[in-house]
């Protein structure tokens, strides 16, 4: 079984060498790395053929693009859709590959672990209840890895040009045909609360999209996620009420989001990637690369 995993990356030169160092530290044949460099204005692409895997270069700044092209060149009956940030190793690839060639399972992702352990207390307090919300159970997205069947990626000709791929990906896929492994996978979670309330922008702004989108093609997706606004109170917080002060900043957090997402400066991309910035050239897969700093 042949795995085929796309990495889109957009100005991520500095951190894009610790993911693929992890993904080729131990060789395997019926794993292929495809790196779409999108719209980068910094040596991502350079960084990423230094560790021999395949590169694909998309001149706009999209990771639909990035997605449609590495999918336009991918080989492998599993596909492997890995953000740029996420370190996984072959071993979790594998394990990925094996629960989506399972009878009846067409897509697999790893268990979420967000990592709070560089963020301030803002962030913290509003992941105490974000992790926490039912909308993630079951569901692909929030991991930023998702295995999916050839059978369940034939079911859409290219990645629609909207924000949540990973939503989209989640929908085309009926329930029933969903797993997790329990694996953790670690995402990181923003630094500080100005990060962070631009990634729940994004995130809303991707989630108002990605309506719109299914109302004008009810056709293409099995079972969309629908998120209950209430939640936050009755699925976490009244369920345990020391959560209570996390809950403030959790709905502080929301609000000021919303307000951002709506305000005439507002761009969707906004801190998407990494600026270029001067670092050590890196020559072979061996050599150091500069840690990323975590959004």
């Amino acid at each position: 079984m042949r795995i085929s995993v796309i990495l889109p990356a957009f100005n991520e030169e500095a951190g894009i060498g610790p993911t693929l160092r992890t993904l080729t530290g131990n060789a395997d044949d019926n794993i292929e790395i495809i790196v779409a460099a999108n719209g980068c204005t910094d040596r991502t692409a350079e960084v990423a053929r230094s560790f021999g895997v395949r590169v694909v270069e998309v001149g706009a700044p999209s990771k639909t693009a990035a997605l449609n092209a590495a999918d336009e060149v991918a080989t492998g009956d599993v596909r492997v859709y890995l953000d740029a940030d996420v370190p996984a190793d072959p071993g979790v690839l594998r394990r990925l590959a094996d629960e989506v060639n399972r009878p009846g399972i067409e897509a697999a992702v790893p268990r979420p672990a967000v990592d709070t352990s560089a963020s301030t207390w803002p962030v913290r307090a509003f992941y105490a209840v974000n992790s926490r919300l039912p909308v993630f159970r079951g569901r692909l997205f929030g991991r930023g890895i998702i295995a999916v069947s050839s059978h369940a990626r034939s079911r859409f000709v290219r990645f629609p040009e909207i924000t949540a791929d990973d939503m989209f990906l989640d929908a085309v896929v009926p329930d029933g045909e969903k797993a997790e492994i329990d694996v953790p996978v670690r995402v990181v979670a923003p630094r500080t609360a100005g990060d962070l309330i631009r990634r729940v922008a994004r995130a809303r702004d991707g989630n108002a999209e990605f309506e719109r989108y299914l109302r004008a093609h009810p056709e293409v997706v099995a079972t969309p996620a629908t998120a209950d606004p209430a939640s936050w109170l009755r699925d976490v917080v009244l369920r345990r009420p020391w959560l209570l002060p996390s809950a403030v900043v959790y709905v502080t957090v929301v609000l000021l989001a919303e307000r951002t997402r709506r305000s005439a400066s507002w761009d969707v991309r906004s801190g998407w990637g990494r600026p270029a910035v001067p670092v050590p050239r890196q020559r072979t897969p061996a050599d150091p690369v500069p840690a990323r700093d975590t959004p």
